[in-house]
C-alpha cells in the first residue's frame, strides 16, 4: 500500500469506538488522547508496541506471566517441559471452573459485550484441540466433535459446519467433553518424543503449509492461555454485575 493509500484521521473523535477482529498493524498515532484505552492483542508478543517511544510488549508479557503462573512455559520445546506446561494449564483452568461454580446460576451461559460465554469458551478450546491435535497432528479423518465451538469464519475454509450442534449443550455435557479433550492432550504429551515433535504436519487451516508437531502444540497452548485471560476478564465483569436468577 502506497503513502497515498494510507487512511488518515485528523481531529476525529473516536471515543467509545470498538474494533473487533481488525488490524491496526503499523498504525501511527501522534498527539492522541488514549486515557482508559483498552487494547486486547493476543499477538502482541510477535512484534513491538511503542508507547512514547518505549516498547511495552515485553513488559506486558512479563506481567501476564506473573499473573498466570505456568504461562511462561507455553513455548516449551522438550517432552518433559511440555508436560509440565500442560499441567500448569490444567491447574489454571481447574481454578477457573471452580470459581464459576460458586457464582450465580446462569453465569456459565452469560455473555459479556457479545463475547463467548464461559461454556462456549470451553467448547472452543475443545474444538482447538480437535483442530490441532486430532486433525493436524494425528490426521484423523473425522477430527471434530459436534459439541465443539468453531469460529464462524472457518466455514469459508471449506469445512462442513453442519457437523456442529446448533443448540447450546448442557454445562455438564460441556465439562465432560472438555475433560476428554484435556486428557487427550495429556496422554499425547506423556508419550511424545523429540523426533515426533520435529515431524512436519499440514497446518490445521492452511494444509498447503507444513509445520512441525511442536508448532501445533504451541498453538493449543496459546489458545488455552489467551482464552483463560478472556474468561477471567469476563468473570470479573460478572462479579461487578452478577447474573440475575
Amino acid at each position: 500500500m502506497g503513502q497515498d493509500d494510507v487512511t488518515t484521521f485528523v481531529d476525529r473523535d473516536l471515543r467509545g469506538a470498538r474494533f473487533n477482529r481488525s488490524t491496526l498493524a503499523g498504525a501511527v498515532m501522534r498527539g492522541v488522547d488514549v486515557r482508559e484505552l483498552d487494547i486486547d492483542a493476543p499477538w502482541l508478543a510477535d512484534g513491538a508496541l511503542l508507547v512514547n517511544g518505549v516498547d511495552v510488549a515485553p513488559l506486558v508479557e512479563a506481567e501476564l506471566n506473573r499473573r498466570f503462573p505456568g504461562r511462561e512455559l507455553k513455548q516449551a520445546t522438550d517432552p518433559e517441559s511440555l508436560g509440565a506446561a500442560w499441567a500448569a494449564v490444567e491447574r489454571a483452568w481447574a481454578a477457573a471452573v471452580d470459581r464459576v461454580a460458586s457464582m450465580p446460576e446462569g453465569t456459565v451461559d452469560a455473555s459479556v459485550d457479545g463475547e463467548w460465554s464461559f461454556a462456549q469458551t470451553l467448547r472452543h478450546l475443545a474444538f482447538a484441540t480437535d483442530a490441532w491435535l486430532n486433525k493436524a497432528i494425528m490426521r484423523g479423518p473425522q477430527p471434530f466433535h459436534p459439541l465443539g465451538q468453531p469460529h464462524a469464519e472457518y466455514e469459508t475454509d471449506g469445512y462442513d459446519m453442519s457437523v456442529f450442534v446448533a443448540e447450546q449443550p448442557t454445562y455438564p455435557e460441556v465439562l465432560e467433553f472438555r475433560a476428554e479433550r484435556q486428557a487427550m492432550v495429556r496422554d499425547f504429551l506423556a508419550a511424545v518424543t523429540p523426533e515426533l515433535l520435529a515431524e512436519p504436519r499440514p497446518a490445521a487451516w492452511s494444509p498447503e503449509h507444513q509445520v512441525p508437531v511442536l508448532h501445533c502444540l504451541h498453538v493449543i497452548f496459546d489458545e488455552e492461555w489467551e482464552h483463560l485471560r478472556f474468561a477471567l476478564r469476563d468473570l470479573d465483569a460478572h462479579d461487578r454485575n452478577p447474573v440475575s436468577t
